[in-house]
């Protein structure tokens, strides 16, 4: 190879990237779909299984464990992970200046108790 590579600096959010038109909800319904999969796979249940806890067919479940979130709002989704023993907080405070638009992002426990506090 004689040309260099050239490489982009992504901004953290592919659905924002690739031009969607609400990357930030596009993101929290993808996070909240990789919750979901590993809750199902916590308890070691099959789709069928999943889907009766769920409320919907195993087809949609199968969506779901690949990520396809289409027809499927964060408030659905939030549900969903209640129905399989997961607790969701939603945490609202101003941005640094009060101002500026917000941005919505999901953590896991884990992440929670390692973030930095918040500046208010």
């Amino acid at each position: 190879m004689s040309e260099k590579e050239q490489f982009i600096q992504g901004s953290g959010n592919v659905f924002a990237d690739l031009g969607f038109e609400d990357p930030e909800a596009e993101l929290a319904r993808a996070d909240l779909a990789i919750q979901l999969r590993n809750a199902i796979k916590d308890r070691g249940i099959t789709q069928a299984e999943a889907g009766k806890i769920l409320g919907i067919d195993q087809p949609k479940v199968s969506l779901l464990m690949r990520g396809r979130t289409s027809g499927f709002s964060l408030e659905r989704l939030i549900a969903f992970l209640n129905r399989m023993g997961r607790e969701v907080q939603i945490n609202i405070y101003p941005t640094e200046d009060g101002k500026q638009a917000g941005h919505t992002s999901i953590l896991t426990h884990d992440e929670a108790l390692t973030a930095a506090p918040v500046k208010r």
